[in-house]
């Protein structure tokens, strides 16, 4: 059985447990292979590479951008990688040989973004194109940094492990990202060698302009559909569960056992993704299930995702949502009968580059949900000058989820459960396939509807 498996940053740094729960575990000598690992990036180092995932506080990426001194704030990165790397001496990493890696990988993207920054300087080029390949190149470093680091601790425990290092370092080669997939594993015995890959691949499409901060699970996804893997492993630092235990408690979470792709599409759509939807598709094209899994209880079987799963009874599966979001409400009296109408809000929509979470209309409104970003506020500016009235609200949005609710009595429940806590819903939506019911409501009572909801439609009472 070969398996693809992926280890987030949180986890990665806490190799050590990734180690003994994950990798070698209560595996005998011939058990370790078979396997390929996809890594991010440790703890916070692509934050430091580009800028903070939620914060925005600027990374190297930035100053580059700005063309502020991004070499000095290379060599600063280089210093606190190598202090990531000292933790890790314990556990078997030979400092001198990491150490020398990174800063010679950090010498490398010095000299690339140098290049890059006299092109941009000429002004012959695409500024956008540049500033893109900056962008490629920054976030390959921190890939590149944990893989090697984790192929050199189990080399040096006795493990036969191999570094798949996709980044393109080291090669012009005008590959597409599958191209360089294809290239780096045709001529593997996975049953001599444990290979470690790192989670960022260049290619002429470049992963970033396409994905973003998606592009780890792009790979991990683009690996298990080239090698045919029988399974496509995800571990995290938390069980996918009924709701987030920091909301509801961990005493309240009822572990998701299996569900489908179309559950784990809902998910991605309200931000908690169980895997990005644009990586999922490609696995669930090819049949590959995936199992998610919490690295620090290795003996939990997880959460199987599977193209066909349909619970046997109707229930409730996840209940989850948003606090950051925003809902747009367009109010027009010639919209009554009028074809087309919302084409041309439409239109606005895909000029600003926004997308919605959900929809909802009556003859003269649409009530629209949006991120609470800049995008989002840019967007609703230009709709106010060009509609009658345009109403804009910071909300919560909480969704109850199941591969096995379009039964009678659940939409019941969930409102009862948000009326009995004083909670009146703003807004609504299901479509007619009945997985999942949306309900708007105002920012402060978000924490509140997800304990009531969880409470009421997950927990055995």
């Amino acid at each position: 059985m070969l398996t693809v498996e992926k280890i987030g940053g949180t986890s990665m740094s806490q190799f050590k447990d990734v180690l003994d729960n994950v990798i070698v575990g209560k595996r005998k000598p011939e058990e370790l292979y078979n396997r390929i690992f996809v890594v991010s990036a440790y703890n916070n180092v692509t934050n430091w590479l580009l800028e903070h995932k939620k914060t925005g506080e600027p990374g190297v990426y930035v100053q580059f951008l700005e063309n502020a001194d991004y070499s000095i704030g290379l060599d600063s990165l280089c210093q606190r990688l190598l202090l990531i790397n000292d933790g890790f001496e314990s556990i078997g990493l030979n400092l001198a040989e990491a150490r020398e890696f990174i800063t010679y990988r950090i010498k490398q993207a010095k000299t690339m973004l140098h290049s890059l920054s006299k092109v941009l300087a000429s002004g012959y080029v695409n500024a956008d194109d540049i500033c893109l390949a900056a962008r490629e190149i920054l976030a390959s470093v921190g890939e590149a940094h944990s893989a090697w680091n984790s192929v050199n601790i189990l080399n040096n425990s006795g493990i036969s492990a191999r570094f798949i290092d996709l980044c393109g370092f080291n090669d012009s080669l005008p590959l597409t990202i599958d191209e360089r997939i294809h290239r780096a594993f045709k001529d593997i015995d996975f049953g001599k060698d444990l290979c470690i890959a790192t989670g960022y691949t260049k290619g002429t499409e470049g992963i970033m302009r396409a994905f973003d901060r998606g592009y780890t699970e792009v790979t991990f996804s683009k690996i298990a559909v080239e090698v045919h893997a029988n399974e496509a492993i995800i571990h995290k630092e938390y069980h996918l569960s009924s709701a987030d235990p920091n909301i509801v408690g961990v005493d309240k979470v009822v572990p998701v056992g299996y569900t489908n792709y179309v559950i784990a599409d809902q998910l991605a759509d309200i931000g908690m993704e169980a895997i990005h939807p644009q990586a999922a598709k490609p696995l669930e094209l090819a049949n590959i299930n995936i199992r998610i899994k919490n690295t620090f209880e290795s003996e939990h079987p997880g959460t199987i995702i599977t193209k066909e799963y349909v619970s046997e009874i109707p229930k409730i599966e996840i209940v989850s949502g948003t606090d950051k979001v925003l809902a747009i409400e367009i109010h027009d009296p010639m919209m009554v009968g009028e074809v087309g109408f919302d084409l041309r809000i439409m239109q606005m929509f895909s000029k600003f580059g926004v997308s919605y979470i959900l929809k909802s209309t009556n003859a003269n409104s649409i009530t629209m949900v949006v991120w609470d970003n800049y995008k989002s506020r840019e967007l609703i500016a230009s709709l106010e000058q060009a509609f009658y009235r345009v109403i804009s609200e910071r909300v919560a949005l909480v969704c109850v989820m199941g591969t096995n609710i379009a039964m009678p009595g659940f939409l019941y429940r969930a409102s009862k459960a948000l009326f009995e806590q004083g909670i009146n819903v703003e807004s609504f939506a299901q479509s007619l396939r009945q997985v999942n019911m949306q309900f708007v409501i105002k920012r402060e009572h978000y924490k509140s509807a997800v304990i009531a909801l969880n409470d009421e439609l997950c927990l055995d009472k």
